[in-house]
């Protein structure tokens, strides 16, 4: 078995990111963490975004690249992750998570150069809405108003790569220009929420719904889901991750913004965690191996962490949120952090047996 490259060690922070994260969403619920301080709560989205995701995506990147000066972004993004659960100014945080941003976007121009995919393209497209965030959090914009700018940096980079790993089914389709299509107008969503948010929600949501129909139509895992092993383990929790993103798309597009209240956290839980980390859990068997060049078998157990995961968002959004109900909120996500933890100890668990070859959804 190959060694562990040291471009691995740039996944510590944003592992330690997403610890502090969990610790935080504990505090949130009223639960007891390890750690109590009241600035984590404060932290909460930022951190997990760019701090944890962020440096993951930018450490993918980079490795994609191939080139030595890639690996600035996921290093300064994970600085800016930790910086930031540290009682450090804010200032220096975001200056580091700015800094990284703009080192992720500009890893996107000579991969467009090598081969001008419109798949770049679309992710480029959310790696600029990253920087902007990035941007807009160290003005001192609150959260709220930065969240469809934290969204759509990940579902654009999720639909980019959805892209390139499935363009056998795409060959001879209009999907690659529609998607293009489809980014350019969550771009535009996207920065008219900020400058004009009466026009601007309701064409993200629009645009986002158009999204979800361009993953369902054109997503291999429509076919995938009736193979077996890996392929169909991925195209479950694809389909299930896309089902998700029609409940942001729908709230933003029939009631606009919603800054606070069950509607705003119906709407970060379902991109946050039933799209975004149900994303990670089908990706993982194949990205995390070409970064860390270790095998991660797929394995059954795999389904328990993603069956929970998925059944606490239903008890949160949908009797927590929907109905009122307070209790299902707490449990929800006390049982969405559960499936997330279960998740990292069933894939260490995989990583240590022999990897079998599958072919991925």
């Amino acid at each position: 078995m190959n060694p562990v490259p040291r471009r691995a060690l740039l996944l510590v922070p944003g592992g330690l990111a997403l610890l502090v994260g969990l610790d935080a969403a504990l505090l949130l619920l009223g639960l007891p963490a390890p750690v109590d301080t009241a600035r984590l709560p404060e932290i909460h989205g930022i951190l997990l975004v760019l701090g944890f995701v962020g440096t993951v995506v930018a450490l993918e990147r980079a490795v994609a690249l191939g080139r030595r000066a890639g690996y600035l972004a996921p290093l300064l993004l994970g600085a800016g992750g930790i910086v930031m659960a540290s009682p450090a100014p804010q200032q220096i945080s975001g200056l580091l998570l700015l800094g990284g941003t703009v080192a992720l976007v500009a890893i996107y121009v000579p991969l467009w150069r090598r081969a001008a995919d419109p798949a770049v393209l679309v992710q480029a497209g959310g790696g600029v809405l990253a920087a902007g965030a990035a941007l807009l959090w160290l003005a001192h914009v609150p959260v709220p108003e930065l969240l469809p700018w934290l969204c759509t940096f990940l579902i654009l980079t999720i639909a980019g790569e959805r892209l390139e790993l499935a363009r056998v089914a795409t060959l001879g389709t209009p999907a690659e220009p529609l998607l293009v299509a489809i980014a350019g107008a969550i771009v535009a969503g996207t920065v008219g929420t900020l400058l004009w948010p009466a026009a601007g929600y309701p064409l993200l949501g629009a645009a986002l719904l158009a999204l979800v129909a361009w993953l369902v139509r054109f997503d291999v895992a429509r076919r995938t889901v009736r193979a077996t092993g890996l392929a169909r383990y991925m195209a479950v929790c694809l389909l299930a991750g896309y089902a998700w993103l029609a409940v942001p798309a729908l709230t933003w597009l029939l009631v606009g913004a919603v800054p606070s209240g069950p509607g705003y956290d119906a709407v970060v839980h379902s991109v946050m965690l039933g799209f975004v980390i149900s994303m990670i859990m089908a990706h993982a068997p194949v990205i995390l191996p070409a970064v860390v060049r270790r095998p991660l078998p797929y394995t059954p157990l795999m389904y328990g962490p993603v069956a929970l995961l998925h059944l606490s968002l239903v008890l949160r959004v949908a009797v927590g949120d929907v109905r009122g109900v307070e209790w299902a909120v707490t449990v929800g996500g006390a049982l969405g952090i559960v499936a997330i933890l279960a998740f990292v100890v069933v894939a260490a668990g995989s990583a240590l047996r022999p990897a079998r070859q599958e072919v991925p959804a």
